[in-house]
């Protein structure tokens, strides 16, 4: 069995091994840097550390003058708060200036299990996708998120990192990492699955079931859900005519859509999201609460399977 790292432990632990080479990272954190792992940095940088209490509208405005310095603030929280809570100051404050600042939501998605729904983040892509100039990245893993914490703090511009409260598997293969550039895993032609996050292992899994069901599907990690690498979407859906979505989060608003308005006018295919269907979330263990939402690997296969 592969290794499993939550992408919020890589996340934290990497950001702390930026703020080792770049004396312009600064982090702050919302009362919940034992959980969104940004202890890592408060405890080997505590003089560039900014503690804004249960208060994310505070801390993104408190970002958004640092950035205006030369600083290069990472905000952290969970993806319910920092997306949610802290909307209008991240629309107007960062966004609407362009400035650059790293919103980095944990705790996103189905996944935070017993939290429950009030705690289980089904809208942020959404709500960042929205924001003009935002880019969003959800790493497939420990190895990936690690990639993107370096990668983001090169970006000049508005970033939204999302990562999990979920030890998950960390893939068993090495692939470059640049924004807005997708990863094709595996190269199967009868249908083309887009996915990111969690998803991604859970999709491998199920690729694994369809092939022995005689079914080959090529398997994207769409790690940037924007910018989306709209030539790898059309050259893949022109290429398997039958395309797919799959995301830990609401099919209203997430890659389902990006995907969607990519595909509008330009490839003739079939079309399927898969995902949370215009619910919330309920309280139970990680695992349970993605099945009983129908995203484990087997309930994937067994619907991919049924639609082609």
């Amino acid at each position: 069995m592969a290794e499993k790292i939550a992408t919020r432990e890589a996340y934290g632990k990497a950001l702390a091994e930026l703020g080792r080479i770049n004396d312009r990272i600064v982090a702050f954190d919302a009362d919940l840097s034992g959980s969104t792992m940004s202890k890592y940095f408060r405890q080997e940088f505590p003089d560039r550390f900014y503690e804004a209490g249960i208060a994310e509208a505070n801390m993104i405005c408190m970002a958004a003058g640092a950035s205006t310095m030369g600083l290069i603030p990472f905000c952290s929280s969970f993806a319910m708060f920092a997306t949610g809570r802290a909307y209008e100051q991240i629309r107007n404050s960062v966004g609407y200036a362009h400035f650059n600042v790293k919103i980095c939501g944990s705790h996103a998605g189905l996944s935070v299990g017993e939290d429950g729904a009030t705690h289980q983040c089904l809208e942020d892509v959404a709500l960042m996708r929205l924001i003009p100039g935002m880019t969003v990245i959800a790493p497939a893993d420990a190895i990936e998120a690690r990639k993107a914490v370096f990668a983001i703090a090169e970006h000049q511009g508005p970033v939204y990192l999302r990562t999990a409260r979920l030890a998950t598997p960390v893939l068993d293969r090495e692939y470059p990492f640049e924004i807005g550039k997708a990863n094709v895993l595996t190269e199967g032609s009868d249908a083309v699955v887009f996915t990111y996050g969690l998803m991604v292992a859970e999709m491998l899994e199920a690729y694994r079931l369809l092939k022995a069901q005689g079914i080959d599907v090529c398997v994207v990690n769409m790690h940037t859900i924007k910018p989306i690498d709209r030539e790898c979407v059309l050259e893949q859906a022109q290429r398997c005519k039958k395309v797919f979505t799959l995301e830990e989060h609401s099919t209203i608003g997430g890659i389902g859509d990006a995907v969607a308005d990519v595909l509008l006018g330009n490839v003739s295919c079939s079309f399927h999201k898969i995902g949370v269907e215009d619910r919330f979330g309920r309280s139970g263990k990680a695992l349970d609460v993605l099945r009983a939402y129908g995203l484990s690997a087997d309930q994937i296969a067994e619907k991919i399977s049924s639609l082609i």
